[in-house]
C-alpha cells in the first residue's frame, strides 16, 4: 500500500475525522473561555477561532470522504442488519444534519472574532457571541457522542 492509500484507509480517515473534530471543539471551548474572560485579546481570539474553524472544516472533509468511500457501502449495511438499526436511521441521519451546521456557525464566530474591540462593543453582541461559541462547542460534543453510538452499533452488528 502506498502512502496515499494508507492516508485514505478507514482507520486513518476515522482518526483524522475524530482528531480534527476534537481540535475544533477544544478551540471553541478555549474561545468560550477567552470571551468569558471579559478582556478582548484580539490575537488569542482570532487564533483560537481560526484553529476551531480549520479543525471543523478538516473534520468535515475527512468525515465526508469516509462516508462516501466506506460508510455507505460497508458500515451502514452492518448497522442496519445488526442489533441497533436505529443507530443509522435516527442517530446518523441526525448527526449528518447537525454536522452541516457546525461549519457555518463556526464561520460566523470567526467573522465576529475578526472585529476589533470597539466594533464588538458597539454592536453589543457579547452575550450572543458567548452563546454562539458555547453552542458550537456543545454541538461538536453532541456529534462526537453520536459518532460513538454509531461506531458502537457497527461493532455490535459485526459481532452477529
Amino acid at each position: 500500500m502506498d502512502v496515499f492509500g494508507f492516508l485514505l484507509s478507514k482507520p486513518v480517515l476515522i482518526g483524522l475525522h475524530l482528531g480534527f473534530a476534537i481540535v475544533g471543539i477544544d478551540a471553541f471551548l478555549w474561545l468560550f473561555g477567552e470571551l468569558k474572560n471579559r478582556t478582548w485579546n484580539t490575537r488569542h481570539i482570532r487564533i483560537t477561532a481560526v484553529i476551531g474553524v480549520v479543525g471543523f472544516v478538516l473534520s468535515w472533509i475527512f468525515g465526508g470522504y469516509y462516508y462516501v468511500a466506506y460508510y455507505g457501502s460497508l458500515v451502514k449495511p452492518v448497522i442496519k442488519s445488526g442489533l441497533a438499526p436505529w443507530a443509522h436511521n435516527i442517530i446518523m441521519e441526525t448527526k449528518e444534519h447537525i454536522f452541516l451546521f457546525i461549519v457555518p456557525l463556526a464561520i460566523t464566530a470567526i467573522t465576529i472574532a475578526f472585529l476589533n474591540q470597539d466594533e464588538f462593543q458597539k454592536l453589543n453582541i457579547r452575550r450572543s457571541t458567548f452563546l454562539l461559541v458555547g453552542f458550537v462547542a456543545v454541538l461538536g460534543l453532541t456529534v462526537g457522542l453520536m459518532g460513538f453510538i454509531i461506531s458502537s452499533a457497527a461493532r455490535w452488528g459485526a459481532l452477529q
